[in-house]
């Protein structure tokens, strides 16, 4: 069976200067809350923010991961606050070189995370994933990232495939999670969806949200289906036959399985059954 897996399906950003979203963020339905110190936060609100962070992370999240954006990767106001707090994790943000990434975590205990949001980022992806094995994962940051582009936002994310592939094809080759970009249209919940679709078919693991009302589809999309999970047990019970008759194959519906596909299929129970324990 595959090591621990975390269900990410939902990760909220919640302002560190907004303490009633912070309360909020407690109660929603959300694998997991990014706290944001970072451009969501005014310079001049970014003390109130840390202290209203430390109030709200002393209440019970239950199984909710807590991780925290710094305001940059040098801050030592920041560093001081993650290094008092017991989180999941820090987010460091613009990350575009992977010394940045060993200087985070020679200071931190903390597993880290790397925005990765800009040309040079995505171009150096694969370097800052092998930089430390502290690194648990990439966030897309595909707002900064279409900017620097000069692209434009168009429903299919045409201008940002091969960006987002490069950071998946990074992340995966080093073993790290990786979460797709926001979509800042609220009112579209239909391009939400789709966007959320699409972040599967590419292979993220979760969506970055900045509003609660998208948490039901991102979880609901992000989740294996019933049919999904059923056939993946039906794969691993089919393997366990042929190993038991001294096969390397197994057949299910007239598809050949092999251990790649019941690997896959052992994450995607782990992964179900993740979810259904939350």
């Amino acid at each position: 069976m595959p090591k621990h897996i975390r269900p990410r399906r939902s990760m909220l950003y919640v302002p560190g200067d907004k303490p009633r979203a912070l309360e909020k963020a407690r109660s929603l339905p959300v694998d997991g809350v990014i706290l944001d110190l970072e451009d969501a936060v005014a310079p001049e609100a970014k003390p109130a923010a840390r202290a209203a962070i430390a109030a709200a992370l002393a209440g019970d999240w239950g199984r909710r991961e807590r991780i925290l954006r710094l305001s940059s990767a040098t801050c030592d106001a920041d560093y001081a606050l993650a290094e008092s707090l017991d989180l999941d994790g820090i987010l460091l943000p613009k990350v575009e070189d992977p010394d940045v990434v060993r200087a985070a975590a020679a200071r931190s205990r903390h597993p880290l995370w790397c925005m990765i949001e800009t040309p040079l980022g995505i171009l150096r992806a694969a370097d800052i994933a092998a930089a430390s094995d502290r690194l648990a994962g990439f966030v897309a940051g595909t707002n900064d990232l279409t900017k620097d582009l000069r692209a434009r936002h168009v429903p299919d994310r045409a201008p940002l495939l091969t960006a987002l592939s490069l950071l998946l094809l990074a992340a995966r080759a080093h073993g790290l999670a990786a979460l797709d970009g926001v979509h800042l249209a609220l009112d579209d919940l239909a391009g939400f969806e789709a966007s959320c679709r699409q972040g599967v078919e590419l292979g993220f693991d979760g969506k970055t949200l900045v509003h609660p009302s998208t948490i039901e589809a991102a979880n609901r999309i992000f989740a294996p289906a019933a049919a999904e999970v059923a056939r993946a047990r039906a794969i691993v019970a089919a393997w366990a036959d042929a190993r038991a008759a001294g096969k390397g194959v197994a057949r299910i519906e007239g598809a050949m399985v092999e251990q790649l596909h019941v690997d896959e299929a052992e994450r995607v129970i782990a992964l179900a059954e993740a979810i259904g324990a939350g």
